[in-house]
């Protein structure tokens, strides 16, 4: 028997289609919910996409729920005596890292809208990070308001 049924139209093709196109209104959904989760509580994303996992084996959450005080978006929460991710509100930011008292327990990875992607499970490779990206800040501000060192000369009158 031919996948076609008797008026002539591809019916398994219409599943496959009609799958591809709900996904991608299952993920309009999704983005479009996430919105209004992180507008209504006043947070901006700065990542265009991330994942956050806990190590369950390393985790004191029992004694300490630091991560939880200290998530923005109220992402991370406890349950069944464990710690909780509800992926849809969290922005990928490390305060949770930053919080930690155990290294690589809460391990982040998230990817800037220019491509760049960043991995993090330490409270030092958070600081390095952003001691990193505050580094270029700080030379891309300093070049534009002074341009080059000839400009800088020329306009303070200084030798070089």
């Amino acid at each position: 028997m031919s996948e076609k049924g008797s008026s002539g139209v591809d019916i398994f093709g219409l599943l496959s289609n009609s799958g591809e196109k709900a996904e991608k209104a299952d993920k309009a959904d999704r983005t479009k919910q996430r919105e209004e989760l992180l507008a209504a509580a006043g947070v901006k994303e700065f990542f265009s996409e991330g994942s956050i996992s806990i190590n369950k084996y390393t985790c004191v959450g029992v004694q300490c729920k630091l991560c939880i005080k200290a998530c923005p978006t109220n992402a991370l929460y406890w349950k069944s005596g464990k710690v909780g991710i509800v992926e849809d509100l969290c922005v990928y930011c490390g305060a949770c890292v930053l919080s930690c008292m155990v290294d690589d327990c809460m391990k982040v990875k998230r990817k800037r809208e220019s491509g760049e992607v960043e991995r993090f499970g330490k409270v030092r490779d958070v600081v390095v990070l952003a001691n990193c990206l505050n580094a270029k800040r700080r030379f891309l501000r300093v070049r534009e308001v002074f341009g080059s060192w000839d400009a800088y000369c020329e306009k303070y009158g200084r030798g070089k």
